[in-house]
């Protein structure tokens, strides 16, 4: 059937929106690794002009009006193709963003910009006062946003369904309430484990290098990735041909490579949606959630792995002979999986990492629901580390300051973290049943069939499909925290 001229009306407007947001991005990548410090004020007002013109473009009547003259032409659709798929996702989009006025995402993107340059002073300094006001001003903000919608039972899904769309805060609740239950006996449980060997000098250029060599094998491309330094790692995506991963190096540690392994988890979800989605509302990740998934599996599952450590061991053994030479590679292995409460969340094991999130996730309601004051966070916060992990931070750095997401304004961000450790097991699970020599092939240093099974069941699909239907179709079924908990369960044990 041939696609109606409004259908190409509307595609030419949702280009205009992804380009935009192409921008945006690089605004942002540029601010975090780039960018002269001099320059955050003048990158707050930039930022917060390109939001505002892409919300009024997303959210404009004559958007309204095309998607009123295409419904009906694209239910007559098989559900499934990409024409039906750009119009039921734009309509969302569409309908989401109209309750929004443009100059408060604007505000929303100003205040996290300058946020964040608060953020990288206050950190250092171990200063929560310094970032307060900025804190307060955005969770103002965020209050403001949630007002504009009425339908909603709990403030914080309307937060949470900017990340996690269609999911609501009772769901997150009760999966994170099973995996609390089941986290505590394996934390208590954990045996002492002598992890010095990861804390020596390790040159940095190495570990540029060794980072280098594992992304190649991975699919990295030199014409469409970049690997950069940051205070605090991400990747960025101004276009699927464009996919930014940043890393940080520590002199006195390897915790680099997997950061690297954790960023790239990110870049190839979006590197491999399919290019028929380019400059549509479907050409990016449904949900952090499912991203997150990624950058767990290809940290964890792939990357803490002993099949993995076959393949790489030897040749990190060379890259640092000084420092791993005489080590075997059953130590290094047991030291890269060494389960011990800690303060820092990038720096968590896999077991601890949940309770992390966790305690952010219940934190951020108190703050929306006003049940908890920005001056009383620091406070607040040690008492729920204590409380989850038996451990205090001696600093606000080691802390409340630790994560750079709420001077950035991201709050409702933080769960997707532990639901993609949950939703990354379920795949694996999943993808080992259809692939069970891929442990074989992970020792070999052979990681393609692995990235064209994630490639065929969840990158290419964008977002064609709700993150329940994007899941369900990966794993045939919806997230569920038990193989997440026997996975943990059994590797330690081991």
């Amino acid at each position: 059937m041939t696609a109606p001229a409004a259908f190409h009306e509307l595609k030419a407007r949702l280009a205009e929106i992804s380009d935009l947001s192409g921008v945006s991005r690089l605004l942002l990548w540029d601010q975090q690794t780039k960018m002269p410090i001099a320059g955050s004020a003048a990158r707050a007002e930039q930022s917060a002009t390109v939001t505002r013109l892409q919300h009024e473009l997303s959210s404009a009547d004559e958007v309204g009006r095309l998607l009123d003259e295409l419904t009906p032409w694209a239910e007559s659709l098989d559900a499934d193709s990409d024409e039906a798929s750009v119009v039921r996702v734009a309509g969302r989009d569409w309908e989401k963003a109209r309750r929004v006025p443009a100059e408060l995402t604007a505000e929303l993107r100003r205040e996290g910009a300058l946020g964040l340059r608060v953020w990288a002073e206050a950190r250092p300094r171990s200063d929560f006062e310094l970032l307060r006001p900025s804190l307060e001003r955005i969770l103002e903000l965020r209050r403001r946003y949630v007002d504009c919608f009425e339908d909603y039972d709990d403030a914080y899904d309307v937060l949470l369904d900017d990340f996690e769309p269609g999911m609501k805060a009772a769901e997150v609740q009760a999966v994170f309430d099973r995996v609390k239950e089941g986290l505590r006996p394996l934390i208590a449980a954990a045996e002492p484990v002598d992890d010095s060997i990861l804390h020596q000098a390790f040159p940095i250029e190495a570990q540029e290098r060794f980072s280098h060599e594992m992304l190649e094998r991975f699919g990295y491309e030199e014409d469409s990735w970049r690997l950069d330094v940051t205070a605090h790692p991400f990747m960025s995506n101004p276009a699927t041909t464009d996919v930014r991963v940043t890393t940080h190096y520590h002199p006195d540690s390897l915790h680099s490579l997997f950061s690297t392994m954790h960023e790239f988890g990110h870049g190839v979800y979006e590197r491999d949606v399919d290019p028929a989605l380019d400059r549509t509302t479907l050409g990016t990740g449904v949900s952090l959630g499912l991203h997150e998934s990624q950058s767990r599996m290809w940290e964890n599952l792939v990357g803490r792995g002993r099949p993995f450590w076959r393949f790489f061991y030897p040749r990190l053994q060379s890259a640092f002979q000084e420092q791993l030479g005489s080590v075997d590679e059953q130590e290094f292995v047991r030291a890269v999986n060494r389960v011990e409460p800690s303060l820092i969340r990038i720096d968590a094991d896999e077991v601890t990492y949940s309770m992390h999130v966790i305690l952010r996730f219940e934190l951020e309601q108190e703050l929306i629901e006003g049940r908890l004051a920005p001056r009383d966070l620091p406070a607040a916060w040690n008492e729920r580390m204590e409380s989850l992990l038996g451990v205090t931070p001696p600093t606000d750095a080691d802390g409340v300051l630790q994560d750079m997401h709420w001077a950035g304004g991201l709050v409702g961000y933080f769960p997707t973290y532990a639901l993609g450790s949950v939703m990354s097991v379920q795949i694996w699970e999943r993808m080992t049943e259809d692939m069970p020599d891929v442990d074989a092939q992970i020792e070999r240093g052979e990681f393609g069939e692995l990235r064209g099974w994630l490639r065929e069941h969840l990158y290419r699909h964008g977002r064609k499909f709700s993150p329940q239907e994007t899941l369900r179709r990966a794993v045939g079924g919806p997230i569920d925290p038990e193989p997440y908990l026997r996975y943990l369960a059994g590797k330690h044990a081991a």
